[in-house]
């Protein structure tokens, strides 16, 4: 079963590829979806962070603070490699067993949604394609100022701690173009999907 590594910057329309593929019969893992379950209440991170954070960035509810996180990992990034070095190993582990649950449902390929997977320097050999979802910077900074309600310099600092718009497309092994209307995707994501299932049969 192949697997599909899908990745771009904030505000990119990852989700959006990720959920039209998942239409045609795809199965996803997606890595923020498993980040947020490991610092919900409760979660399997939770402790871990308190100990190296202490409870300023736990809120009352006991998930994480992840504005009060975001500030103090850019802000330190010293933090930012101690909290990857927590939630990566957990982050991993999930991945894979949702992998191998995908594989053992029939799946004809499965997506794994990394929004920072360039940025990770260990995914050549993890995937078997790398699927970039690109726009212009521009693009993205309104669309997460305007989803999020963060102020532009935020975005924009964001964006400067991500890999660059040429390091993803120089990573991909295909891109979507989402900069323009949604319904430009229609054709880009039907065209990969034939192209994903025909890799699954080729490889049987």
């Amino acid at each position: 079963m192949p697997v599909i590594g899908l990745t771009g910057g904030i505000g990119s329309g990852k989700s959006t590829v990720a959920d039209r593929l998942v239409e045609r019969g795809a199965a996803l893992v997606d890595t923020d979806a498993i980040a947020h379950a490991l610092t919900a209440p409760g979660g399997d991170a939770i402790a871990p962070i308190r100990a190296a954070f202490g409870d300023g960035v736990i809120a009352a509810d006991g998930r994480m603070d992840r504005a009060a996180m975001r500030a103090l990992a850019f802000s330190d990034p010293t933090a930012r490699r101690r909290l990857e070095g927590i939630l990566h190993p957990m982050i991993r582990a999930r991945t894979e067993r949702g992998i191998a649950e995908a594989a053992d449902a029939g799946a004809p390929y499965v997506v794994v949604a990394v929004p920072l997977l360039v940025e990770s320097g260990d995914w050549r050999g993890r995937y078997d394609r790398v699927l970039v979802v690109d726009c212009p910077p521009e693009v993205q900074v309104e669309r997460v100022v305007r989803r999020n309600g963060l102020p532009r310099e935020q975005v924009e600092a964001i964006l400067a701690a991500q890999a660059s718009r040429a390091q993803r497309l120089a990573a991909a092994d295909d891109v979507v173009d989402n900069g323009g209307a949604p319904e430009a995707l229609a054709a880009q994501v039907e065209r990969l999907h034939a192209a994903y299932v025909g890799l699954s049969r080729s490889d049987e």
